[in-house]
């Protein structure tokens, strides 16, 4: 009789193992979605001081262009 308690109580175990496993890998994918998330922030900050520098050298060149021009 012994038996069936062994092995609900190994069934038991496994579960309870598998599910912290589960929610250990959940914790783990949301911290990084969350770095994931702040990458993409910085990233497309960047790209926008990157679009300014290259707008202004382009003003920058043409105004040189056009001085070039007239002298």
């Amino acid at each position: 009789m012994t038996k069936p308690n062994r092995d609900l109580d190994e069934f038991e175990s496994q579960t309870r193992e598998t599910i912290e496993q589960t929610l250990n890998y959940l914790h783990t994918a949301s911290l990084l979605v969350g770095q994931l998330e702040t990458q993409i922030v910085e990233t497309g900050r960047s790209l926008q001081v990157l679009s300014q520098l290259i707008e202004s050298f382009i003003a920058q060149q043409r105004q040189q262009g056009n001085s070039d021009s007239t002298d």
